[in-house]
């Protein structure tokens, strides 16, 4: 019931059971994944595709022509996809003032470089968007960079890469990942809310969207639930990355699920029910204490996980009780124009209302609440 297929439209990054286990206080603690064997080994898992930074692609092996010549028969081989690219420009120190927002203009030029290179790469294996994470767009010091030049900066650089595809006829469509902090002390376009704002300022809106991240909302105490909701308002949900936190911290990435469930319930919850038609991506870090073999299992944890909070879902919403208790709630009631068709101010305006009788009226939420626990925990359903 809980396995796995490529309907299910799950993605991998090569960096996340890639990744090494080095943090700053220690080496690696498992040896660089050879991105072939990832190919196959995810596809073993009843994954959809994988994702990749351009230096990713350069595990084991340094010539970057054999290294993309090996990838792409690895992906002819199990039909794996290439649903989303994107680039680094945070692990080299040439970008540790940023790359599109580098105080070096130098920087910034070879940073459009790099993308553009890594933008024709991505077309050419089918991927549809491109993420831009500015993990070292920011500053430690206020006086170190002006923030509306490296705006300004910034908007160029999406408008100069969304101009390229445009005339390459490229299909692709760009995604902003938000972060607060790490590794920059703070880092611009930090949550949801500021990168849809500064998205409205783009020469090419349409081309713009989203690409938020669990742990990068819950790691400033926000709601992602919340914020998806109105990401998917706006239109703009591209793509996202499941993982999962544990409160205000440093950025956790894990297994996701292994975090806030009762979030990732209702995460699942309205991906499954709110339109989403994207991959669902895991963006997470195997546990530092995992050998090479446990990597696997944390990577189809990420994906039972999902499955058993969609089939709760499913039957949270199908739960008569549960149909009860949103109706006493009201929560149909809010997607009712507060205006009907027809109706004037002044209607408004005359219409009476009993404030206290309203006052004393119960919204029943705890019920409600109570319910979806008691489906989470398994005792319903």
């Amino acid at each position: 019931m809980y396995t796995p297929t490529p309907e299910d439209r799950f993605t991998f990054g090569l960096w996340t059971v890639g990744w090494q286990a080095r943090d700053p206080f220690g080496d690696a603690t498992r040896a660089p994944l050879d991105p072939v064997e990832t190919v196959h080994r995810l596809a073993g898992l009843g994954a959809y595709g994988v994702t990749f930074h351009d230096d990713d692609l350069l595990a084991v092996e340094s010539d970057r022509a054999k290294a993309i010549e090996s990838f792409k028969k690895a992906l002819s081989e199990t039909g794996l996809k290439v649903p989303m690219a994107t680039t680094n420009l945070f692990t080299h120190p040439v970008f540790k003032d940023g790359g599109f927002t580098s105080n070096d203009r130098d920087v910034r030029r070879y940073a459009l470089r790099k993308v553009m290179r890594n933008l024709d790469l991505a077309a050419e294996l089918g991927a549809t968007t491109y993420v831009c994470w500015g993990g070292r767009e920011g500053s430690e010091s206020d006086a170190a960079k002006d923030v509306r030049a490296a705006l300004d900066r910034y908007k160029e650089a999406l408008d100069l890469l969304c101009q390229y595809v445009i005339d390459k006829g490229y299909d692709i469509r760009f995604a902003l990942e938000p972060k607060p902090n790490e590794p920059r002390g703070d880092i611009l376009l930090p949550t949801i809310g500021h990168a849809l704002a500064f998205i409205n300022g783009l020469e090419h809106p349409e081309r713009v969207g989203l690409n938020p991240e669990v742990g990068h909302e819950q790691m400033a105490g926000l709601n992602f639930v919340h914020g998806i909701a109105q990401a998917l308002w706006h239109g703009k949900l591209f793509h996202i990355d499941l993982n999962g936190q544990n409160g205000i911290k440093y950025d956790q990435d894990l297994i996701f699920g292994h975090g806030d469930l009762k979030s990732a319930f209702f995460l699942v919850d309205l991906l499954e029910n709110g339109g989403y038609e994207g991959p669902r991506h895991f963006d997470y870090k195997p546990l530092r204490t995992d050998d090479s073999e446990d990597v696997w299992a944390s990577a189809a944890a990420n994906m039972r996980t999902y499955l058993i909070l969609k089939e709760k879902s499913k039957a949270f919403r199908a739960d008569p009780e549960v149909q009860e208790a949103l109706a006493a709630s009201r929560v149909a009631e809010l997607a009712q124009p507060t205006l009907a068709e027809g109706e004037s101010l002044d209607d408004l305006i005359a219409e009476s209302f009993d404030v206290e009788a309203a006052a004393e009226r119960g919204f029943h939420f705890t019920r409600l609440n109570q319910l979806a626990l008691e489906h989470l925990l398994g005792v319903r359903g």
